[in-house]
């Protein structure tokens, strides 16, 4: 096995994704700190690396990988013991892609980051809309687990992983009514009991809640 390298900073959703996938597998990492805010990621350095100047960025032996969804599918196919968080089925396998997609296209990216860069960027009122999106994913989450205890079957996959990050992230504006999403909050739940879960993605949610709290916001009425 190559030498892997994770380049990113823990509060980031889709860093977090990986750290989750990278424990899981059982491998050691080395964790470079990008620091956004201070534009380690545009560095020339960095750049080389990643042109695209996004978290995480992952080096393999010398190859570089970045955007999380890729980078998880890739660890779990090359590292994995098992095909059991990637399965090769291509059924299974379409089920799991679909999920990331759903967390890359339309939950992280089109819900999630609504609602943040409005927030650090000043706004202190949210949308009521943008509420709305985030009462719909949890109504979408809940239908998709009704029958299952992970988000893409029966067996926990990279998709969990995908997913907790930006939902443990989405949690700090709009919290999960336990009473109305009864199987999100059983998944959620799920995935806090794994031996890896708070240093791979708890410890980093609740540093990005520490940091978003600042900004004092509040959703339209």
């Amino acid at each position: 096995m190559g030498k892997l390298t994770l380049y990113g900073l823990t509060a980031s959703p889709p860093v977090r994704a990986v750290r989750l996938t990278l424990a899981a597998l059982g491998l050691p990492y080395e964790f470079v700190l990008v620091n956004t805010m201070a534009k380690d990621h545009r560095s020339p350095e960095y750049l080389k690396k990643n042109p695209q100047h996004t978290v995480p960025t992952l080096e393999d032996d010398g190859h570089y990988i970045w955007d999380s969804h890729a980078i998880i599918a890739y660890l779990a196919s090359k590292y994995g013991k098992t095909d059991s968080l990637y399965p090769k089925d291509l059924f299974q396998r379409a089920v799991v892609d679909q999920r990331l997609h759903l967390e890359s296209g339309v939950i992280f990216e089109g819900r999630l980051r609504s609602m943040v860069r409005p927030v650090t960027n000043g706004q202190t009122v949210i949308p009521k809309e943008r509420y709305e999106a985030v009462i719909e994913t949890y109504d979408l989450l809940e239908t998709l687990l009704k029958d299952e205890d992970y988000i893409a079957g029966k067996q926990l996959t990279i998709a969990d992983f995908s997913l907790i990050s930006s939902i443990s992230t989405m949690r700090i504006f709009v919290d999960v009514d336990q009473a109305k999403y009864p199987k999100v909050s059983a998944w959620f739940h799920r995935l806090e009991q794994l031996p890896y879960y708070e240093e791979a993605n708890g410890s980093g949610a609740r540093e990005f809640s520490d940091y978003i709290r600042k900004f004092n916001f509040t959703f339209e009425t």
